[in-house]
Formats: structure tokens, C-alpha cells, sequence
């Protein structure tokens, strides 16, 4: 078993579950609890160096919610190092704009439930909630 990340990540990662952003709040809805697929997610939660937005440890799936400050060089540059960490470590990433959720956020859950069910895993709908 991974060792427990430091308790300064654990304390950032609290806190950013405090401060979520409607559009994290929105797709929140339709993961918790297992609605999505049967899968445990957990927000906001410490991943070897970084913090994944939504997670399904047991199936190793992250979940990306992006807004515009991940539209900046320095911050895309971010992003794709933490992807290939990710993904290095056996990590499927999934990424949406907050203004796709908010634009149409039943068409983020059924695009977010195909791609899941393509990773092999059983049937059960998200969007059915």
C-alpha cells in the first residue's frame, strides 16, 4: 500500500473540496454515491504528487474539470506533465471544460459514462439519476 500523502496535501485537498466550483459541484451530483456505473468516486484527492478532481481509485480513473486559467501556457504545460504521471502510473484521464458541463451537462455524463464503459467496466447508467 502507497504511503498517505503529507498532511499540507491532504489539508489543500480539504480545502479545495470546501471551495469547489459549480461545475465540479454539478458533475459531483451525478458521481457520488455510486450513481455513475456503480463507481466509487472521491473528490479532490492526492495522487502520488498532484490532486485529481474526481477519482475511482479501485478502477484508476481520474476525472479533469478545467476552466479557463488551464487555457495559459504555463498551466497547459502543467497539466500534460500531470497527465503523463498519471497515465505513467497507470492512470486513465478524463478531462471536460466547466463550460461543457454547464453548456450541457447531461451530454458530459453520457460522453463520461461511454468512455468508462469502454474501459471495460459493467453496465449501469449515470444519467439515469
Amino acid at each position: 500500500m502507497p504511503n498517505p500523502p503529507p498532511k499540507e496535501k491532504r489539508d489543500f485537498a480539504r480545502q479545495l473540496r470546501r471551495h469547489s466550483t459549480n461545475a465540479e459541484r454539478l458533475l459531483w451530483f451525478h458521481l457520488r454515491d455510486r450513481k455513475c456505473l456503480g463507481l466509487k468516486f472521491r473528490r479532490q484527492q492526492p495522487i502520488g504528487p498532484y490532486i485529481g478532481d474526481f477519482v475511482c481509485f479501485s478502477h484508476k480513473i481520474v476525472i479533469e474539470l478545467d476552466g479557463e486559467q488551464h487555457d495559459i501556457p504555463e498551466n497547459i504545460e502543467y497539466d500534460k506533465r500531470r497527465t503523463r504521471w498519471l497515465e505513467a502510473n497507470g492512470y486513465t484521464v478524463v478531462r471536460f471544460w466547466n463550460a461543457q458541463v454547464y453548456a450541457d451537462l447531461l451530454k458530459v455524463v453520457g460522453h463520461l459514462e461511454e468512455r468508462l464503459t469502454a474501459l471495460t467496466l459493467p453496465v449501469r447508467s449515470c444519467s439515469a439519476r
